[in-house]
């Protein structure tokens, strides 16, 4: 057996755990996945490769929580919100296909440091969506998930603005974000950024996340909402500092 191979082994176990841990946080909230697990990948797969493979796993991930919530889904919303979204999503996959693993590092590590005062903007702000202005938005939210990863935040306050709440919130979220993700993994397999390894390696870290949202519904009015939201923002600070210190380096 080869000196790397039970640190590499190691490494794919730790994978494992945190896709499963951060598949029951996401899901207990609605988002938090997508933050939580490039921080993981990043260094068993390289930074280039982050959106690609999160793609196939969220695609998972999110079937499963449509799986758990299935009964809550509000379908209106999810064809508003995928009116402009769908289109939107494969422009801006496109445009991360023309990004170099710096330039990836960059965004990915802004985008984390940013999403929590994000939150607590849009938490704070109270805004309320008409139907129009969840298609508008759907839009611009289509465009931004196409090329980032662990934009769940921004989703799950559109949806509160048009007025989703509960776990009706959670099962419209988890298809659009289902949806979505397919889109960006046909795009990416079309385009070369998505190889059979790749592929693989979405599946298997998808796999792992799976059993998350059934755990998660079966403790969501256990745990704390703060204590979730604080063990999470700690994480993705520290994950965003790193992915710039990759970029910076």
């Amino acid at each position: 057996m080869d000196a790397w191979t039970p640190m590499l082994l190691l490494q794919w176990l730790g994978v494992a755990m945190v896709a499963f841990i951060a598949a029951v946080l996401g899901a207990l909230a609605g988002y938090g996945t997508g933050l939580i697990l490039p921080i993981a990948l990043a260094p068993v797969i390289g930074v280039a490769n982050i959106i690609p493979v999160m793609a196939v796993a969220m695609m998972i991930n999110n079937a499963s929580r449509v799986a758990a919530f299935r009964h809550d889904i509000q379908w209106p919303h999810v064809r508003r919100l995928l009116w402009l979204g769908l289109p939107a999503c494969l422009l801006g996959a496109w445009g991360y296909t023309r990004l170099d693993a710096r330039w990836v590092a960059l965004l990915l590590g802004v985008f984390l440091l940013l999403s929590i005062p994000l939150r607590r903007w849009l938490q704070r702000a109270q805004i309320r969506l008409s139907a129009a202005g969840e298609v508008a938005s759907g839009g611009a939210f289509g465009f931004i998930e196409g090329g980032m990863t662990g934009t769940g935040v921004i989703l799950i306050s559109m949806l509160l603005a048009a007025g989703v709440h509960g776990p009706a919130l959670i099962a419209t979220d988890a298809v659009v974000s289902t949806i979505l993700s397919l889109t960006k993994a046909l795009l990416f397999g079309g385009t070369a950024r998505l190889d059979a390894s790749l592929l693989v390696t979405g599946v298997l870290v998808g796999l792992c996340t799976a059993p998350g949202a059934f755990v998660a519904r079966a403790i969501l009015t256990r745990l704390p909402q703060q204590l979730h939201l604080r063990i999470m923002e700690t994480v993705v600070v520290l994950g965003g500092l790193g992915f710039l210190w990759r970029a910076w380096r």
